[in-house]
């Protein structure tokens, strides 16, 4: 039969509570004719149709004025007459014994659909009811009449289970999971479908659900929660079987790519960047949202560091909570997820690293955030990847290191070379305005030193407490760099003080003594009396001449104390290093003592030699005017030491009270043995000025021994035995001023044969000077016959050598 016919014929408008209800419900009617007859038949009309036209200006009338419907009236049995012909039409254009009135596509499904809303409460939206399995008995009974199949069933049943959910505030997760699960019977049917009108209508509602699914999971962070996170698992597999359905049961294009495309993985890939993107982005808002307001807050953190901790919580929730979820379609979805976050982060960064100039305090703090967030985010990426094809490796490729450590490196470099231009160019213009003023302080070092030493230290404090990881790595390039400088301080600070051989005189040529002259007894004198007139040089020291001795002995202090400050420095270094947050610290706290080697070294070497400088300074510059013009010039027991020993001692206090006590002894020392070689050299090379008896070997012996004792000082000087040591010299060659004058001659042909072998019997040769002073050397003993004042020991000199008597 065709119902709405038989409902017209049969319900009388006594049925209704109102006319107006009645016609309003015939209306109905005829739209339903209309539609199932003539917009959706389920044979397509012809254009020519009669029946057709005259069903349309049926229903146009009754619109126009109500139809009489009884069984009787004419009205009726024409409306019967065209609605059975329309009806009953088949494919063979026989008259069919079955009514097609309600099977046109998509009204069927349209009237299915109203049929199965049934199935619900009318109380309560969101609850089926209880009779649901007898409803959807009776409801299958109108199949046949719908044209209706368990594939389009299915596919009814699904919809309408998918927008109950949508339209009810998507809180009953039942009809999702319902709707989930038809929709992989809708896969099985897919596979098999032929029919077009199946596949249009499958398509359509296959991409709504796909668009409403990809809007919730292209955000999911945002959309799912504790309260709903449940139904993420069943909105993806929604998802993810709309687009399988609709590439490889819809699609004739895919069916040649089967093999080549993985529809769930790429659909859930897609889904896990778009969601992370977004989530990154609404983070990255936030955070400079509560920077603006924080701006003026002290200790506030930069925005990359809260950032850097933002993503980290993001990825270890998403390796908890969505990630396991995912993980059904994607084997890789924490990997893909970090991958994402790594990239979105990483473009912030460079963003960052191209602005920076210097190791500021911010930027030490992003990039050991960045650094701290990588970390963490290739450990979940590792993890993820463990029992993955390739180890991981696809995706540690999407991870290009941000490469923090270096960018710190870098940055800590360049804030090392900075610090050490500054202390070089310090270093050149103060030691340009330094006086070396031993009173300047009590330790009487140059407050330069002081200066460099305390930017040193303070630039070492500086370098630890950078909260930098690479301490120990960094460390020899800014202990070399300021090695360096100290290197140089030092280097500079001795230059021009000169050494031994600026102030050793030269030695004369060797003459022999003028015997009984007068006027060369007045010429001695003479000379004697011009040299008494020259003054110390002690007292002539002042600001203009920093290479005074007490300028020196401030040189010596400020050595030794760079010296002594650098080993508290390297114990502290030491101590900082290992206090540090630093790795690999052994190695270089086991060599630290080394590493200042370089100025360590350097001024030991100016101690060494500013201390000789001083010595023969003092012995043959200061003192000359007493010792090489005055000792022994003329009467040797009228011009004995007693003069040079008393401004030697008054030098010896200056240089006691000045210098430190940890290189005084040295200094000293120094001094000791430059006077004792110039005690030598007035005896050996003196000059024709000088002359010396037998009978004064006493003379000379004494004096030498009072020159000993000033430095012994009854005790309270040099120790009797460092004396002893460097006096051998002197004690071994003054025996030979006690032999006579013949003794000394055959000693001397002696030494000379042994010298130079029988070449020497017919003539002596002239031995040359050597310097190196010996009782067993025949050039010394020739020069104690040369300062013989004896006619038999100028009368062989003449012979031998023809030696002249002055210069």
């Amino acid at each position: 039969m065709v119902l709405p016919l038989e409902l017209l014929q049969q319900i009388k408008p006594t049925d209704f509570t109102s006319q107006k209800e009645y016609e309003a419900w015939k209306k109905r009617i005829f739209k339903l004719l209309e539609a199932g007859l003539l917009m959706h038949p389920h044979l397509p009309l012809d254009n020519t149709s009669t029946d057709a036209r005259r069903l349309r200006q049926i229903i146009r009338g009754a619109v126009e004025r109500p139809l009489e419907t009884g069984k009787n009236y004419e009205s009726m049995q024409n409306l019967r007459s065209v609605v059975m012909s329309l009806a009953c039409r088949s494919f063979d254009g026989s008259i069919s014994e079955k009514c097609h009135w309600a099977e046109g596509f998509p009204l069927n499904l349209r009237i299915y659909r109203i049929l199965l809303e049934a199935c619900f409460d009318v109380n309560e939206p969101t609850s089926v009811i209880e009779e649901v399995d007898e409803v959807l008995e009776l409801i299958k009974k109108t199949w046949e009449i719908l044209g209706v199949n368990q594939m389009l069933h299915n596919l009814c049943f699904g919809w309408i289970l998918f927008h109950r959910y949508v339209s009810t505030g998507q809180v009953e997760s039942d009809l999702l999971f319902a709707a989930n699960n038809l929709l992989m019977e809708i896969e099985k049917d897919a596979k098999a479908a032929k029919d077009a009108d199946y596949s249009k209508i499958l398509s359509s509602i296959l991409n709504t659900i796909l668009d409403w699914a990809g809007q919730r999971l292209r955000d999911y962070h945002d959309i799912f929660h504790d309260d709903n996170i449940d139904s993420l698992e069943t909105v993806v597999s929604l998802g993810v079987l709309s687009a399988t359905i609709l590439v490889e049961g819809i699609s004739q294009e895919y069916r040649g790519k089967k093999n080549q495309v993985d529809v769930a993985h790429d659909r859930v890939d897609t889904y896990i960047r778009s969601s992370l993107r977004t989530a990154f982005a609404q983070k990255l808002k936030k955070v400079n949202s509560s920077k603006k307001l924080s701006k003026n807050q002290p200790n506030h953190l930069p925005v990359l560091s809260i950032l850097a901790q933002d993503v980290t919580e993001l990825a270890f929730d998403e390796k908890t909570i969505f990630s396991p979820i995912l993980k059904r379609w994607h084997p890789l979805a924490a990997g893909v997820a970090v991958a994402t976050l790594h990239s979105c982060y990483g473009n912030e960064l460079r963003q960052f690293v191209s602005g920076i100039t210097e190791l500021t305090p911010d930027a030490i703090q992003v990039l050991l955030a960045a650094d701290k967030l990588e970390k963490n985010l290739v450990q979940i990426a590792v993890e993820d990847s463990v029992d993955s094809e390739d180890g991981g490796k696809s995706i540690i490729q999407e991870m290009p290191p941000y490469e923090a450590e270096a960018a710190i490196g870098n940055l800590a470099k360049s804030w090392i070379n900075i610090r050490v231009d500054r202390l070089k160019e310090w270093v050149c213009r103060n030691l340009q305005q330094e006086v070396w003023n031993a009173r300047a302080n009590k330790e009487s070092i140059a407050p330069s030193a002081v200066e460099v030493l305390r930017t040193i230290d303070e630039t070492m404090e500086a370098f630890f407490m950078l909260p930098i990881p690479m301490h120990s790595v960094l460390l020899p390039e800014l202990i070399s760099g300021l090695d360096g400088c100290l290197q140089h301080y030092v280097l500079k600070a001795k230059s021009g003080c000169g050494s031994r051989n600026n102030f050793i005189p030269t030695m004369p040529a060797l003459t022999r003594c003028t015997m009984g002259s007068k006027f060369g007894a007045f010429k001695r004198k003479e000379k004697l009396h011009t040299a008494q007139k020259r003054k110390s040089q002690v007292g002539t020291t002042n600001g203009d001449n920093s290479f005074g001795v007490p300028q020196l002995c401030c040189r010596i202090n400020t050595f030794q104390h760079i010296r002594k400050e650098l080993e508290v420095l390297e114990k502290k270094t030491v101590h900082q290093l290992r206090s540090s947050h630093s790795t690999r610290t052994d190695n270089i706290t086991n060599g630290i003592e080394k590493r200042f080697e370089l100025s360590a070294a350097s001024s030991v070497e100016a101690i060494q030699q500013l201390s000789e400088a001083i010595a023969y300074k003092v012995i043959f510059h200061d003192l000359s005017h007493v010792l090489w013009d005055g000792l022994y010039v003329g009467e040797v027991s009228s011009s004995r030491i007693e003069p040079f020993l008393q401004e030697l001692e008054h030098y010896l206090e200056i240089i006691s009270s000045t210098v430190h006590d940890r290189v005084r002894t040295r200094v000293i020392t120094d001094i000791m043995k430059a006077s004792f070689e110039g005690f030598l050299l007035v005896l050996l090379a003196g000059g024709p000025s000088r002359a010396f008896t037998h009978q004064d070997s006493d003379i000379i012996e004494e004096d030498f021994k009072f020159l000993c004792d000033l430095f012994w000082s009854n005790g309270d000087g040099l120790p009797a035995d460092l004396i002893d040591k460097f006096s051998t010299s002197v004690r071994s060659i003054l025996p030979l001023y006690h032999n006579d004058t013949e003794s000394l001659i055959e000693e001397f042909k002696r030494l000379t044969l042994e010298s130079y072998g029988s070449s020497a019997k017919s003539r002596l040769p002239l031995p040359p000077t050597s310097g190196q002073w010996n009782p067993t050397e025949p050039n010394t003993v020739l020069r104690v016959l040369c300062y013989r004042s004896d006619e038999t020991a100028v009368k062989f000199l003449k012979k031998a050598y023809n030696l002249p008597k002055k210069l």
